[in-house]
Order: structure tokens, then sequence, then C-alpha cells
């Protein structure tokens, strides 16, 4: 599954995680402080501002912090391809492999242009709390907003979201490709092997969809793995900068940064709690699709062979599909419940959070709106499991299917539920 496309699996995945954590240490104790003599946005207009002297007004040193935050941001996004380009380099000299190009370049592709959406997302958040002062303003005093601010605050959003918008689109187009690859490679892989393949129940199913749906799955999970990480290292922050305007919590009362330990403690919770609802959920899906697959391939043989898809035989194979069925379904039942009481729940929380804040009003609209945006982007990156549960049962159940395949290749008993089909099948494969 995964050698077909990665070098060295184990050690890359391993390698790439202690190669982002260095290069987060190395930015914050390091290289942050070195784009002064280190960046090239001085060739692009983006070069480091000098420093004001003591007699600098509030008006030059807010120009200067603007000037040096759009500096620091160019050079960062200098050091981000640097930290890539290394690595990708590397492994590509220690490792060749067919498919790099794709799985090494294509993936650090995706990482950058996740990283570069998401601040456009933090851009957007900081627009909100503009924009909403400015509505407050103008309907607490009228006239006191033109209409050229308003237009202007509109146009602004546009433009931030036309960017988001062209460069999203063009990045799913690119993940289409890099899955289809990542499919391809799988299916070369086990068709090479094909011979000592074709003889593990559904072997051919297993080539042409579950191949198909695990790089699907996997890429989306992915995607949305990094999505939540990043946005968790660009909102956290943030939030945590908020919160400062939060100094009481309901019940609790006065406490500082309340609003980054109740966004935690709530997603620690919610994860836990549908995480249980939902543990079997994994094995009934991977046995729904081994009594799916039995009674396709019966009714396959039936079509070239009188004596198969007998009716009793027929009716037996159903009826393991209508039973697992229904246990699936019972299982959905209380994990839906879990699940979507929790999240109907958690709309309301920042709300609940702020209800002191608000009721004091000691913040305008607009911060609450960044305040409440913030808490919720933090929120979905904590429940990525909560989120994609019904979509990880899904992969783990195709990663079963497969993993008869490696298990084969690797000389190894397969797995027990496979050798619960074949003692039902009298000890021989199907």
């Amino acid at each position: 599954m995964f050698v077909s496309f990665f070098p060295k699996p184990k050690l890359l995945f391993t390698s790439a995680a202690l190669w982002a954590l260095f290069g987060v240490l190395f930015w914050y104790f390091f290289a942050k402080d070195a784009g002064g003599w280190l960046s090239l946005g001085g060739w692009f207009g983006y070069g480091f501002p000098a420093e004001l002297g003591a007699e600098a007004d509030d008006a030059a040193r807010a120009a200067f912090e603007q000037a040096r935050s759009g500096a620091l941001e160019f050079w960062f996004y200098q050091y981000f391809i640097a930290i890539l380009a290394i690595f990708i380099g590397f492994w590509m000299v220690y490792s060749p492999h067919p498919w790099q190009r794709w799985s090494l370049a294509g993936s650090a592709l995706i990482l950058f242009v996740n990283w570069f959406l998401v601040q456009l997302d933090v851009m957007i958040n900081e627009w909100f709390g503009t924009f909403y002062d400015m509505v407050q303003k103008a309907l607490g005093t009228p006239n006191s907003v033109s209409a050229t601010d308003y237009y202007w605050q509109v146009a602004t959003f546009l433009q931030i979201a036309l960017v988001y918008v062209f460069v999203a689109s063009l990045f799913r187009f690119f993940v289409s490709h890099f899955i289809f690859r990542w499919r391809t490679a799988m299916n070369e892989y086990y068709m090479q092997h094909w011979p000592r393949l074709r003889h593990i129940e559904g072997a051919a199913q297993r080539v042409q969809e579950d191949t198909m749906r695990f790089a699907t799955i996997s890429e989306n999970l992915g995607v949305s793995f990094v999505d939540a990480i990043m946005t968790l290292i660009a909102f956290l922050p943030l939030l945590w900068g908020l919160s400062a305007n939060v100094t009481e919590l309901p019940i609790i009362g006065e406490v500082s940064q309340g609003l980054v330990f109740v966004v935690i403690l709530w997603s620690i919770f919610g994860t836990a709690l549908v995480a249980l609802a939902g543990i079997r959920l994994p094995g009934l899906e991977f046995r729904n699709q081994r009594v799916e697959a039995a009674y396709r391939k019966e009714l396959v043989y039936g079509e070239d062979h009188a004596e198969r898809a007998q009716p009793q035989t027929v009716v037996e194979l159903f009826a393991d599909i209508r039973k697992n069925y229904f246990r699936l379904y019972l299982n959905y039942l209380y994990f839906n419940l879990v699940r979507i009481f929790y999240l109907q729940i958690g709309v309301m929380v920042p709300y609940i959070a702020l209800a002191p804040t608000i009721v004091s009003g000691t913040i305008t609209l607009g911060v609450m709106q960044q305040i409440i945006r913030a808490f919720q982007r933090v929120e979905n990156s904590f429940q990525y499991l909560i989120n994609s549960w019904s979509t990880i049962v899904e992969l783990m159940s195709v990663y079963k299917r497969l993993k008869a395949f490696e298990t084969t290749l690797e000389g190894e008993p397969l797995p027990e539920i496979e050798q619960e089909y074949l003692a039902r099948q009298g000890g021989t494969p199907g």
C-alpha cells in the first residue's frame, strides 16, 4: 500500500515527523531572527524595515510593524520552501524511487499549499474583526461610516476570497492527480505479484476497487490532518491572544486565557466520547465488505456454472449480508446520536464561554466575531477524529482487505478474520 509509492515508508514518515519538529524549533530559536540578513524579500518589496528611533510617533511605529510583519511572513515562506527542498533532495538521493516526484515532491507541494490556504483563512478572520467593528459603529452612530469605506471592506474580502477559491480549486485538481498516481503505483505493484495474490478471496476487486478507495481516503484524510495541524499552528496563538479580552468564564469565574483551555478540554471530551461510541464500526465495516464480496462472487460464478448460485446458497449468503447490515445500522444509530448531539452543543460552547464578557460589554462585535471564528477553527482542528471518524472507519476496513496482500507477499499468515472466512469455505480460498 505504501511501499509501492513511497521510498522506505516507515523510515520516511518517521524522519518527516522529526524533520518537521526540527524545522519548527529551528525557526523559533534561530531562523526567525535571521531574516534580516538571509531573506530575499528586499528584491520583491518585502525587505525588513530599518529600526525606528525613540522619537518615532505612533503612525510611524504602526507602519513599521506592518512592514516588518509582511517581511517576516515573506521570509517564513522562503524558510518553509528551503526546509521542504532539503528533505526532498535528501530522500531522492538516499533512496531513489520510481514514483518519488509524485510521492515526495507532490506531498511537499500539498503541505505548502495547505499552509498558504490556512494563512488566507487567518486573513479572513482578521477581516471579520475590522468589518464587524465597522458595522457596529455604523449601526450605533448613523452616517459615521462612509459608503466608500464600507464597499472597500467588501472588496477586500472578495480579493482574499477569490485568491482562496482559485488556489483551492487548483489544489484539489492536483490532489486528484496525486491520488490516481498512488492508485497506479499500487496497481502496478500488486499486478507484478498477481500469481501469488490471485487466490485470495476477491483479489480482483481488491486490486481494482480497494486500491482506488485506499488512495482516495488516505489522501483526503492526510490533507485534512495536515490542514488541522496547520490550522492549530496558525489559529491557536491567535485565540490565545484574543483570549486576553475574556477574563471571566461562567461558573468558573475569573481566569486567564480561559477560552484556550475550554476548547482543549471540550475537544478531548468529545473525541473520547465519539471514539467510544464508534469503536465497533471498523470491524463491522470490514465484515460487511466480506459478506458482500462472497455474495457477489457466488453470483458471478453462477453466470458460467449452472451448479453455482443455487437458491439455498444465495439465501444463506444474503442472510449474512442482512445480519451484518442490521448490526451496522444499530451501531451507527447510537454513534450518530452521540456525534451529532455533541457537535450541535459545540456550536453554542463559545457563546456560553463568552456570556459574562458579552453581557458586561467589554468587547466589540468585531472582536467577538474574531474570537468565535478562531475558537471554531481551533475546535474543529482538535476534533479531527470526530469529524473524520466515519471516513477513518472506511479506511480501516479497506486497509484490512489490502493487508491480506501484504501478509501473503511477506509470507505471514492471513489475518484472523480472513482465516475465519476460509474456515467457513472449507479451508480453501474462494
